[in-house]
């Protein structure tokens, strides 16, 4: 076999050795090119072309500069082949421009700064600005309008801040009313509980609640939903807790609106022999900090002065100004052991609660030798409500709290709580508790927010059993987004924050799961006009 390799590399002979010619041509990188391939190179620039022209219209449309050579094209289609940009998309002179801060002072000074998004536009259409006149002006309107929705949020807040620490005529109406019927109707100053029921106030076989409050109509939705709830009413003991000059009313309230077989006990805080005795601890730190807190606070008129604080900031420094939480009703709940000797558990419910099921089961709850059972409130699908952890009302910037605790613990909350008795008498939470109070009194109330709470979580760290999130649901005084139909189906709905169900700035689509529990028939009711919207 011979074979033989043409000088141009073109073609390959091979020859057999017996004399028959047979070759085999092989074309090695030739150069022709067939009708075929020239068609398909054809049809290939031809789309080119139609994408080119596509991109190159978009980009007139999008208002961008057209390109007269390759080399623009080149530019411009080159990073959208490969998905990225030369160039930043918004120039660098408007971060800059932005980035400044602009006082109040300066905005004064300008004139027809537009007040509309639709005016901007016109007035730069009008002006064909170039991008740094574009950031200034876009800068001056921005900073007008957010001053003065700060302004407005800042007002709505006070006005509900003043509208919630105020009593509605409504209520203080039925005050006097039932204090009337009290001082003129025997019916109205029965011994609540009658005498055959005192015996079970002290035996642990009943479901023992305890109440504290001076708001009568607002007790009465506690307790009528709680009974009206029960599974064994007749097993149900609710301890009310007011104030001397509550006491009255309270008891003519349940003396003419009796809740059988439910035992109800009303008792103003003189009456407890332990209260009535020496020095009250939590008394005197009260008086402390209402002295210290009108010396360094400067009132809600110093809140809403600031102008570098955010509304947000400002309306939680409003609501912790509340008389509620400089009120001996709040605080109450510490003395719990003192106050109920012979009982081993209770719940304690504050008053803006709604109970819709039936609580006997949080007796059934082993709380692992804990004292506080409560829900925790950094966990859950209402980020708004559940992202409270201890830095959201402890000052972690103060060394004495960075020192103690860790800024990131989940919160829990008060409102609906299981206090055992018998573990809490064997702690020191009460001398905890009395200890932070003083500290924070040293050092002029920076240790935390104002309120309960703060307090409450240092007092019992350590102490606390987390329970079903369906046993409290919180955030109906200061979230409106929460649905009717998610708290219809929780176990106790919370009413904590300022628009409380008796109030006229109370959530219209929230309010009829409290309203359902008061008879709006009742004369002293119908009397003081208290309607159901």
């Amino acid at each position: 076999m011979q074979l033989h390799i043409s000088p141009s590399l073109r073609h390959v002979t091979v020859l057999p050795g017996k004399g028959v010619r047979e070759f085999i041509n092989v074309k090695v990188g030739s150069r022709r090119v067939s009708y075929r391939m020239l068609f398909y190179m054809l049809l290939l620039f031809t789309f080119l072309l139609r994408v080119i022209f596509v991109m190159t219209a978009v980009d007139g449309i999008d208002g961008e500069r057209k390109c007269s050579s390759i080399g623009c094209l080149g530019k411009k289609l080159g990073p959208k082949i490969l998905h990225r940009r030369l160039e930043p998309a918004v120039p660098e002179v408007i971060y800059q421009i932005l980035d400044k801060p602009i006082s109040e002072d300066e905005l004064r000074g300008k004139s027809e700064i537009p007040q509309t998004l639709e005016d901007f536009v016109a007035e730069m259409k009008e002006s064909r600005s170039d991008a740094k006149a574009f950031a200034l002006r876009l800068r001056e309107m921005v900073s007008l309008l957010e001053q003065r929705t700060r302004t407005a949020k800042i007002q709505e807040y006070l006005y509900r801040h003043v509208a919630s620490s105020s009593v509605p005529k409504q209520l203080y109406c039925l005050t006097l009313k039932l204090a009337n019927e009290h001082s003129t109707n025997a019916a109205a100053r029965l011994q609540l509980p009658s005498a055959e029921f005192v015996p079970a106030l002290m035996d642990n076989s009943y479901f023992h609640f305890v109440l504290a409050s001076d708001n009568v109509l607002a007790a009465s939705v506690v307790a009528a939903s709680l009974v009206h709830n029960s599974l064994r009413p007749g097993r149900v003991v609710l301890h009310i807790i007011t104030d001397k000059k509550t006491y009255s009313p309270m008891q003519a309230w349940f003396s003419l609106h009796p809740l059988s077989p439910a035992i109800i006990e009303v008792k103003a805080l003189h009456h407890f022999d332990w209260f009535a005795k020496g020095k009250v601890p939590v008394l005197e730190a009260m008086e402390k900090d209402q002295r210290v807190r009108s010396q360094f606070r400067g009132g809600s008129s110093a809140i809403t002065a600031s102008n570098s604080e955010k509304p947000i900031v400002v309306a939680a420094k409003l609501q912790a100004l509340s008389p509620k939480y400089n009120s001996m009703m709040n605080h109450i709940r510490i003395h719990l052991p003192e106050l109920f000797p012979s009982l081993n558990k209770v719940v304690f419910l504050d008053d803006d609660i709604v109970i819709q099921t039936d609580l006997s089961p949080l007796w059934d709850i082993d709380m692992n030798g804990k004292v506080n059972g409560a829900v925790q409130t950094c966990k859950g699908e209402d980020k708004f409500v559940m992202s409270k952890r201890l830095k959201s009302y402890l000052n972690f910037s103060h060394p004495l709290i960075r020192k103690h605790f860790n800024s990131h613990e989940c919160a829990w909350a008060y409102g609906m709580n299981i206090f055992d008795l018998e573990a809490w008498r064997k702690s020191n939470i009460s001398l905890t508790y009395y200890h932070w109070l003083e500290e924070n009194l040293k050092s002029d109330l920076s240790l935390w927010q104002l309120g309960t709470l703060p307090p409450g979580l240092i007092a019992f760290h350590g102490h606390v059993h987390i329970i079903d999130p369906f046993w409290h649901m919180l955030g109906l005084g200061y979230q409106e987004n929460t649905s009717f139909a998610d708290a219809k189906n929780a176990g106790v709905i919370h009413f904590n924050g300022r628009a409380k169900p008796w109030l006229d700035i109370a959530f219209p689509k929230l309010r009829p799961l409290w309203a359902k529990y008061v008879d709006f028939s009742d004369k002293l009711i119908k009397g003081c006009h208290i309607r159901a919207s």
